[in-house]
């Protein structure tokens, strides 16, 4: 099976590579732009996007991340990842961040707040239950989470999540329109996928429903697309219980 590279700059590379390996996958880290010739597919994993960015661009990483994107490679970002990956990102500190761009879509970088609003919530994931089996839902781990607040025509959304209006973040004074739209509309996005990239706000290496990674394993083969049939591939074994009731243990508060 081919090799998935994990950009390795800071964040959790490891938490990815771990996941990959319980589903027999290799991981390897990558941090230089040479890396990326050995491996056919990439994570861009959760972290602290600017500094993420600044350590990219200290190693030159950009024009070898844009061409990986540009050549219909598999790209899977996660939180940051998909800050890194969207085409536009607000909600930016002074001076913005370079950005690997691709996915046709409008990020508001901090938008679920600062680290102490993190949360978990169960999120609706018919496309990704029919494809990997499971629950219809998956636990989402959002810390200092982005939201997509527009997507292109192009973009198939895979998951999304309500926003009372009452419990959106009041710290950042430069939100624009885009972010009233999503208030207006009670739900932004927090999964898509855009031919070969998939993009999630939420943490799936977090958890031990590695139903994401294999999703992304499959695109890397070629196994999952809009147009596909059931894969030939048997669905990731989902390392939760699924026969009983029992709620999972929640970490971190439920945003409401």
């Amino acid at each position: 099976m081919a090799v998935v590279g994990v950009l390795a700059l800071q964040g959790s590379f490891n938490e990815h590579i771990a996941a990959l390996k319980r589903l027999g996958v290799k991981g390897v880290e990558i941090r230089k732009p040479e890396q990326l010739q050995s491996v056919s597919s990439l994570i861009i994993p959760g972290g602290e996007s600017t500094t993420m960015a600044k350590l990219a661009e200290y190693h030159n990483l950009f024009p070898a991340l844009r061409e990986f994107v540009e050549m219909g490679k598999p790209v899977w970002g996660t939180c940051a990842g998909l800050i890194f990956l969207a085409n536009k990102a607000t909600g930016q500190k002074t001076g913005g961040q370079k950005l690997v761009g691709g996915l046709d879509c409008t990020v508001h970088r901090n938008f679920f707040g600062s680290q102490i609003q993190s949360f978990e919530a169960d999120l609706p994931v018919p496309e990704l239950a029919s494809k990997e089996g499971g629950p219809e839902t998956f636990r989402g781990i959002f810390i200092r989470a982005p939201a997509i607040l527009e997507a292109g025509p192009e973009v198939q959304v895979l998951a999304d999540y309500p926003v009372p209006s009452n419990r959106l973040p009041d710290s950042d004074s430069s939100l624009d329109n885009k972010k009233e739209n999503a208030e207006e509309g009670g739900k932004v996005i927090v999964a898509v996928r855009q031919g070969n990239i998939l993009g999630t706000a939420f943490h799936p290496e977090l958890t031990a429903d590695t139903r994401w990674h294999s999703y992304f394993i499959k695109m890397s083969n070629g196994n999952v697309g809009e147009e596909a049939s059931s894969s030939s591939l048997a669905p990731a074994e989902v390392d939760i219980d699924i026969t009983t009731n029992q709620q999972p243990r929640i970490d971190l508060p439920i945003f409401q």
